[in-house]
């Protein structure tokens, strides 16, 4: 029996479908495995791989594949935290209510 994957259901999803897109990205732009291999410093195998999406692969060499399909912009967006929505809430809770002025002694001291 197989050991169930740590890995949340959205999270393996995500990652079969960033295969697929990068599988399609290389097809597109006419790229053997072979020499999409090469120029990743990976072997065929690895590169199947990150094609179907496996979460053992480093998070290097797809940023790597990326780069080769000139896809690179796209890692670098990926936690634009100006799209944070709930971050900016979680933060927005924590801000003061009110900011309290220095008073004149100790205005001098600053």
């Amino acid at each position: 029996m197989r050991p169930l994957s740590p890995l949340p259901i959205p999270v393996k999803k995500a990652l079969r479908k960033l295969g697929q897109d990068i599988r399609k990205a290389r097809l597109r732009r006419r790229i053997p495995m072979e020499l999409m291999a090469k120029r990743a410093y990976i072997s065929r195998t690895t590169l199947t791989k990150v094609e179907k999406g496996d979460p053992s692969v480093s998070l290097g060499i797809y940023a790597c594949i990326l780069f080769i399909l000139g896809l690179v912009a796209n890692l670098a967006s990926l936690v634009d935290t100006g799209k944070d929505e709930l971050g900016r809430m979680l933060e927005e809770e924590n801000l003061p209510r009110r900011i309290r002025l220095p008073q004149s002694g100790e205005a001098n001291n600053v």
